[in-house]
């Protein structure tokens, strides 16, 4: 893998995990939001904080939009998913949230899986793909001399 999908990779975990804590903040300040009161809607989407997470977030779209054009889904959600272990720090220690030990101990089973994800290819081969990649190498004249016997 090139250090540009690393990049990438870093890019959708930071994006998601500073976009979602920028979001929980500003919603802390707005308040609660619901859809029979448009009006709360509104302030709480021109809240600063709500802006700077939703860029954010948009930004992580972005990014995890490029991972997936090059790898596999199950390789890209588990190998962003330390965005989970960032945002529990982020939570526990800038928005002083309380993280309990078993949520702690579900955070560890994810960082431990996304080793063993991390170790395997980003891309599946498909056997369609590589027998099309096959079929353009060989030569017509081949293909219709093999199908008239």
């Amino acid at each position: 893998m090139t250090f540009r999908k690393y990049l990438v990779l870093a890019g959708v975990t930071l994006f998601a995990a500073a976009g979602d804590t920028l979001l929980s903040h500003g919603m802390k300040q707005v308040g609660s939001v619901s859809l029979n009161h448009l009006s709360r809607l509104i302030l709480a989407v021109l809240n600063p904080w709500v802006v700077s997470g939703i860029v954010l977030l948009l930004a992580f779209f972005a990014s995890y939009m490029n991972a997936l054009s090059w790898a596999d889904l199950t390789y890209v959600l588990p190998a962003t998913s330390l965005g989970y272990v960032l945002l529990a720090l982020v939570a526990k220690f800038a928005l002083h949230e309380q993280v309990s030990p078993m949520r702690w101990a579900g955070i560890a089973l994810i960082a431990g899986g996304v080793g063993f994800v991390a170790g395997g290819p980003s891309l599946t081969s498909h056997r369609h793909h590589e027998s099309r990649e096959h079929l353009a190498e060989v030569d017509p004249a081949e293909i219709r001399s093999e199908v008239e016997v």
